[in-house]
């Protein structure tokens, strides 16, 4: 059956999310911060006196902006996350109301047998100030869905990592547990946390959500050029490229170039690039 393109690039979505500093901490503890409870510079994410939010937190907020339904008639069997891309326009606060407004921004249609790419594009803004925090945008790759459009066209370039040997490399360990606490955050998926679910997928067992992979490279950046200083990051893209298995040690590769850093993430266990082009952009 064929996909309504003029449909679903019409749709939109506005809501509102409140949180505190419960899910602000939460949401750090999830990715591996607090482990050592000694190291201040991961305390301040994970203590309430003077809280910081670490920027990727921003997924959390816009997870609930879902335009696409399984009364779509996609494959959602096949669906992967394919690329995030996010830009912090402000440090987010510790708490508060976010407003969360969502459209798809773009279809790619790679044919038959080769998937299709939908775009989801949301701003997040402050409700008391009215002021804009962040802007997302998520890539689903279904994989089952090409050729539903009737047109054929190319995703753009990924970002291209440096060909010298990395300026830094920093290595952080995911704990077995770690995809049961992560989905405390708000994404429930089975395949998280269910082994019989994970096999019929198509995996050993359940699988790290790819945005807690997505959250501790960011968390490696910030720690390696930023002080763990959150108000120096104002991009953060990448693109899945393989699925972490909870319990892994990630290690991120990490080349600096002005206020350009790239960077790629791997499982060390595997030795299998699990994120890849990625592109964070510094302030100043």
């Amino acid at each position: 059956m064929a996909l309504d393109v003029c449909e679903l690039l019409d749709r939109r979505l506005r809501a509102e999310v409140n949180y505190g500093d419960r899910e602000v901490m939460l949401y750090a503890l999830s990715l591996g911060l607090g482990r050592d409870p000694l190291d201040e510079a991961e305390l301040r994410y994970v203590y309430e006196q003077g809280l910081k939010v670490v920027p990727t937190f921003a997924t959390i907020l816009a997870f609930w902006a879902r335009l696409i339904t399984p009364s779509d008639d996609l494959d959602f069997s096949k669906l992967l996350h394919g690329e995030q891309r996010l830009e912090l326009h402000r440090p987010l606060p510790v708490a508060g109301t976010a407003i969360i407004e969502a459209r798809i921004v773009d279809i790619i249609d790679k044919g038959p047998g080769k998937g299709l790419l939908i775009s989801q594009r949301i701003a997040v803004s402050s409700k008391d100030s009215g002021e804009p925090l962040a802007t997302l945008e998520g890539v689903g790759f279904y994989r089952g869905d090409g050729g539903r459009t009737g047109t054929i066209s190319r995703a753009p370039p990924p970002h291209i990592l440096p060909e010298r040997s990395a300026d830094a490399v920093i290595s952080m360990a995911t704990r077995p547990e770690q995809a049961l606490l992560y989905r405390l955050n708000g994404d429930r998926n089975p395949l998280h946390a269910e082994p019989a679910f994970a096999r019929r997928a198509g995996f050993q067992h359940p699988i790290l959500h790819g945005l807690c992979t997505y959250g501790i490279a960011c968390c490696a950046v910030m720690r390696t050029y930023c002080a763990d200083d959150p108000a120096a990051i104002r991009n953060f893209d990448v693109r899945f490229s393989a699925p972490v298995f909870p319990g892994e040690t990630l290690r991120t590769e990490m080349w600096r170039d002005g206020e350009i850093v790239s960077f790629r993430t791997r499982s060390l266990e595997r030795d299998l690039v699990v994120l890849n082009n990625g592109k964070c952009r510094l302030a100043g």
